[in-house]
């Protein structure tokens, strides 16, 4: 995936040798002569545009050591690879000691420079990601931590912002998995309430009987999720699903601001800011009789729209880079980015899940990947919804020869005249495929482990089709889905 590289070099000559090769690579760049102009640029990057930043150590004026100092005080710092003459090794490695995450020797091989960026642009996806999930803890999470840069989200942000600086109920309207605990969470975080306690409770999920409760404790001493976000925010996600007893009970905390006490104690004052999302149209559940008319003018005070992902495409390339990053450190892969071909297809498809769709997705390619780039052939679920896009399965290695057959019972001692093999027809029927039944040392590989085989074997064959996998295999789907997530192969629900 495009990045914007800064490149910082005095030498007119070696800066735009640097500068063409990145571009060969598929980056943009930004070129600049001197320390001081670099420095200029981070400072004005608060959309943090700037990605990785290639130094020249030897500069007049401010020179690459400088610029590593000065970068320390800024709040958004790109990882820095530095350009180092051979004889200036140890200005190098003092360069590395002062925060470089690496660096080249100059002239630089386009090779080398090419490994050295993408180490770098991995560490810089990372630290964005541990960075955000910090941010999210500590609810301090803010819109420029939110991957929100198409036109359609411009609004969205605007208005969360605009939300942030008053204590005023929120509503946050919008599909299923766009995103709107996310922009309740920035809405917190840049509110006079960052830091203080953010409880999220789903309403859709939790049993009716215990929502009460939950929400506004028991008479066994239990406090209630209310009173866990005193000072700070409560969010309530697919209100539309709380029952009408528990709508009157959050109505007068609105209106009172305090929880009735159960038996003889008293009522709790308690200092909350309401933020609430659904996915329906709330109007019409108060037409039905499902939803309080008073209630819902108390919440729908400052409503915010979150548009589906296919209103805002150009967000999913920076939505794969961010989730390769979280799940292959999640998962110990080596996988560090995606193919052209395979982006373009995530591009072209319509995410009818939205973004929790494309992070399942994502997820499922990571742990299916062979290789560090992902490629069409990690999204067989995507590729075959979208029209010219097909998987690949990559052909069997061939099988080994099967051992001949002998007349009678085989006798202990007479292990090498049983099969190697378990032969498993192909499609066309012409050829087959071996799964080794003996491990590398001999013996016989436990049931579980040719299982797993088969359900691999499966799910390529059938190019990741659930219900058609299971029917093959001759078991149910949710068996199909524990079987999988037990051998790494996670495929949740779309």
């Amino acid at each position: 995936m495009s990045k914007r590289v800064l490149v910082v070099d005095t030498d007119p000559v070696q800066r735009r040798d640097v500068e063409e090769t990145i571009k060969r690579f598929g980056h943009a760049v930004t070129s600049v002569d001197s320390g001081e102009r670099a420095l200029s640029v981070l400072k004005n990057d608060a959309s943090g545009d700037i990605s990785l930043m290639v130094l020249d150590l030897v500069m007049p004026g401010a020179d690459g050591m400088a610029v590593l100092s000065s970068m320390r005080s800024l709040p958004r710092k790109p990882p820095v690879i530095v350009l180092s003459p051979a004889d200036k090794i140890d200005a190098a490695i003092a360069a590395m000691r002062a925060g470089a995450v690496d660096f080249v020797v100059a002239p630089v091989s386009p090779e080398r420079l090419e490994v050295s960026m993408k180490n770098a642009l991995r560490i810089e996806a990372l630290e964005d990601e541990i960075s955000r999930m910090a941010a999210a803890a500590r609810g301090e999470l803010d819109f420029a931590d939110l991957i929100a840069g198409s036109e359609t989200m411009t609004r969205v942000v605007t208005l969360g912002r605009r939300a942030a600086r008053s204590g005023i109920p929120v509503l946050i309207e919008g599909e299923s998995g766009v995103g709107k605990e996310l922009i309740a969470r920035a809405i917190q975080g840049e509110s006079a309430r960052a830091g203080k306690p953010f409880v999220a409770v789903n309403c859709g999920t939790m049993p009716s009987e215990l929502i009460e409760s939950t929400l506004f404790g028991d008479a066994f001493g239990h406090a209630g999720k209310v009173v866990e976000a005193d000072r700070g925010t409560l969010f309530l996600d697919d209100i539309g699903e709380l029952p009408l007893p528990a709508q009157a009970k959050l109505l007068r905390v609105l209106r009172d601001g305090q929880i009735e006490g159960f038996g003889e104690k008293p009522p709790v004052k308690v200092d909350v800011r309401l933020i609430s999302a659904t996915n329906q149209n709330l109007i019409n559940l108060v037409q039905e009789g499902r939803f309080r008319e008073d209630l819902y003018y108390r919440l729908n005070v400052f409503p915010i729209w979150v548009p589906p992902l296919r209103d805002r495409l150009d967000d999913v390339p920076e939505l794969v880079r961010h989730f390769i990053a979280r799940f292959a450190a999640e998962e110990g892969e080596r996988v560090d980015g995606i193919d052209p071909a395979a982006l373009a297809m995530l591009n072209s498809y319509s995410w009818p899940g939205n973004i929790r769709q494309l992070e399942n997705a994502v997820f499922r390619a990571v742990v299916l990947a062979d290789q560090p780039i992902l490629t069409i052939n990690e999204f067989p679920q995507i590729a075959a919804h979208v029209e010219g896009y097909s998987v690949t399965v990559p052909p069997a290695p061939p099988p080994k020869a099967a051992a001949p057959r002998i007349a009678g019972p085989v006798m202990l001692g007479q292990s090498s005249m049983a099969p190697t093999t378990i032969q498993v027809a192909s499609a066309s029927g012409r050829d087959a495929v071996g799964i080794p039944a003996l491990s590398e040392a001999g013996d016989i590989r436990s049931l579980e482990d040719v299982e797993a085989d088969m359900i691999r074997l499966a799910f390529g064959r059938y190019r990741g089709r659930m219900t058609e996998i299971a029917k093959r295999l001759g078991i149910g789907r949710s068996t199909l889905y524990r079987k999988m997530r037990e051998i790494g192969l996670e495929a949740r629900a779309n």
